[in-house]
């Protein structure tokens, strides 16, 4: 699979300037910004005809001269002056007195390490025997009380571990820098619990000892994912001076794995550096830089190509990458530990469709409904992200649009629309808004989603939640008429009534004699009725037969302090009142099927239904899912009831056994 490294897409150019008619008759569809390029092919550099300029030939005869002193100096070092030592020269005078050493194995090399004991005494033994005189025989029965002491040999085993660990692979790259964080959410999640392993496990991370730990754990992790070592091997710089005008020699390791993670754009015959892209090999060296001019990599040179040609030219790059380099003229303060934000997304979004996006193979497809962590916002119109469980699958993170810039551009279209919308039918622009006026006075509430319906929709920040033992959180069936969320309820409710109940509603009727206040109904005051609605307490209200009925909020509370999960099926317009409450309702989506499906399952229940009125039930379910979906934690298609049922009883165990993502201001 490949994947992008320095990436985008080009402007279109528009002809001007030399070169420009040339570049626009090869590439005649150029119309992003930044070009992607990557290096996923072979080690080293294409072999490629070049023309250096005389700038270009300094460096590289400046480099050759750096390399050949360090290879000088590293052999000077190793060269040993055998006459420089007594022993040495005894040594070499008489190559042949000695005995050979037991622990040594030519094949493996002298750094194998001993694991016995016995072969180090037995080898001390043979060299006693085979002095003559009397001081080095001491001398090495000396060594010989030494070995045979408890601490050697405890410091000899512990020596022995830290050999062996130290031959085996290089310890992981650290998953997370953020230890400490994670465990904090943990504790957020367990804090009301009432579990025996739930307080164990509070008890164990809020603990100095283990806190220590993840602290410690923190800082190393830190280190090591924002500045991985630089060595000549891997990552270095080098600042050579020319003309006035300094020049940044980079060289970065880059693996097969991993991608590059930078876009280059053209700006006048120039190549510049434009992004850093999380996850890359560039963002963890932190060499490359926004606005740095590409002069030279691997000894081709850059300067004058277009971002296509060097696409083609790092395509089959990797290994050692020199970048020579002019820094970019702006100075940015040092990089700040961003932290990640976790928001759900209210639209859909295709970057294939998207003529705003600045490199469209970064551009990250989601959903209405996705979770996005957003890593990085330093461009405030597009933010870095990954989707909720691509992270393993995408090692680069993907550009999507930043909050702002989303509402702006969707106020725009609104704006076009609405200039047009009158010029089709005044009488539809009239009809519309004295809809939503009866619409208020049906449910009288203040706060319904008429308003939300005119607000642009973009990210929603999140957080996980895992709901306590005791405080359940309510259900709320959503779905048009005949799609049998009031059949899914009533079965739970029978099917286990101590687990399941509804809220008790108010009412202003009078109570029958039969009915008890409280547990069939609140019987209340018209004023009193009126008072509550006006303050915002009911979810939903309406009238019937001159009487008001209502499900307020306190109905709701009250069976949940019970132990119970709440169930409420509930028209749409009730939603926002419900969010807005303290109550964090789980909300599903009952959605109907195709329409012959839809007509057998009415067929069972002695309904026959028009073609018409199976017409408007899924038109009704489109127009619910439009306009309220990002509103709803989970969907189910009723195709079958005993299904249906089925997977309704899954998500609300679901909801007990794992987080779930609600809105941050939930849990503020």
């Amino acid at each position: 699979m490949t994947t992008s490294h320095m990436n985008g897409h080009v402007t279109e150019s528009d002809g001007g300037g030399s070169g420009g008619g040339e570049s626009n008759q090869e590439e005649p569809q150029q119309w992003h910004r930044e070009m992607a390029v990557d290096c996923p092919g072979d080690l080293g550099a294409r072999t490629l005809p070049v023309r250096r300029s005389a700038q270009l030939e300094r460096i590289r005869q400046h480099q050759e001269d750096l390399r050949r002193r360090r290879e000088e100096d590293g052999r000077n070092r190793q060269e040993l002056d055998l006459n420089a030592s007594i022993r040495l020269k005894k040594l070499s005078q008489n190559p042949k007195v000695g005995i050979d050493n037991p622990t040594f194995d030519p094949i493996e090399g002298p750094d194998k390490v001993l694991t016995k004991l016995e072969e180090l005494l037995m080898s001390l033994k043979q060299v006693q025997h085979c002095l003559s005189d009397a001081q080095s025989q001491e001398d090495v029965e000396l060594v010989l009380q030494l070995v045979q002491k408890t601490d050697f040999q405890k410091a000899f085993n512990i020596h022995n571990a830290v050999a062996q660990h130290m031959n085996r692979p290089s310890p992981p790259f650290p998953h997370t820098d953020r230890a400490q964080g994670l465990a904090q959410e943990v504790q957020s999640m367990v804090y009301n619990s009432q579990h025996k392993e739930g307080l164990e496990l509070n008890t164990l991370l809020s603990s100095p000892h283990v806190q220590a730990v993840l602290l410690a754990h923190d800082c190393v992790a830190e280190q090591e994912m924002q500045l991985e070592p630089l060595t000549p091997d891997d990552h270095c710089e080098t600042l050579t001076q020319w003309g006035g005008e300094t020049v940044k020699i980079v060289c970065i390791e880059k693996a097969r794995d991993i991608p590059l993670g930078a876009t280059v754009r053209n700006d006048m015959d120039s190549v510049i550096i434009s992004r850093i892209v999380k996850g890359g090999a560039a963002e963890r060296s932190g060499l490359l830089h926004e606005g740095d001019e590409v002069l030279e990599i691997n000894g081709v040179e850059i300067r004058g190509k277009d971002v296509n040609e060097v696409f083609d030219i790092l395509a089959d790059m990797h290994g050692n990458l020199t970048f020579i380099l002019i820094p970019s003229p702006q100075t940015k303060p040092p990089p700040i530990k961003e932290t990640v934000v976790h928001v759900k997304a209210h639209f859909d979004y295709d970057p294939s469709d998207d003529p705003y996006v600045p490199c469209r193979e970064l551009g990250l497809c989601f959903q209405k409904g996705d979770i996005l962590h957003i890593i990085s916002q330093d461009d405030p119109n597009w933010w870095q992200a990954y989707r909720d469980g691509d992270e393993d699958n995408q090692p680069l993170a993907g550009l999507v649009p930043g909050k702002s810039f989303q509402q702006q551009r969707e106020a725009m279209k609104q704006t076009i629309e609405e200039d047009k919308e009158p010029e089709k039918s005044g009488k539809l622009w009239c009809a519309k808004k004295n809809k939503k006026k009866r619409k208020k006075l049906l449910y009288n509430s203040k706060q319904n989603d008429d308003y939300d319906n005119e607000e642009i929709l973009t990210y929603e920040e999140m957080a996980l939640y895992h709901q306590p033992a005791n405080r359940k959180r309510p259900i709320a069936l959503i779905g048009p008429p005949n799609c049998g969320q009031n059949e899914l309820r009533q079965r739970l409710l029978s099917s286990e009534p101590d687990r399941f109940g509804g809220a008790v509603p108010h009412t202003t009727r009078n109570r029958r004699d039969v009915e008890v206040s409280g547990r069939d109904y609140h019987f209340v005051s018209r004023q009193a009725f009126d008072m509550d609605a006006t303050a915002g307490k009911f979810i939903e209200s309406g009238d019937f037969e001159k009487n008001l009925y209502g499900t307020s909020t306190d109905s709701v509370r009250q069976l949940i302090n019970t132990g119970k999960i709440c169930l409420l099926c509930l028209h749409t317009q009730s939603l926002k009142i419900l969010r807005n409450s303290d109550l964090k309702p789980y909300i599903i989506f009952i959605a109907p099927p195709s329409q012959e499906r839809l007509r057998a399952l009415l067929a069972k229940e002695s309904k026959n239904p028009k073609p018409e009125e199976l017409r408007d039930i899924i038109e009704k379910a489109r127009e619910m899912e439009q306009n309220f979906g990002h509103l709803f934690d989970a969907a189910i298609v009723n195709t079958d009831q005993d299904k249906a049922y089925q997977e309704l009883l899954r998500l609300i165990n679901k909801l007990d056994t794992e987080p779930q993502w609600v809105p941050s201001s939930w849990l503020r």
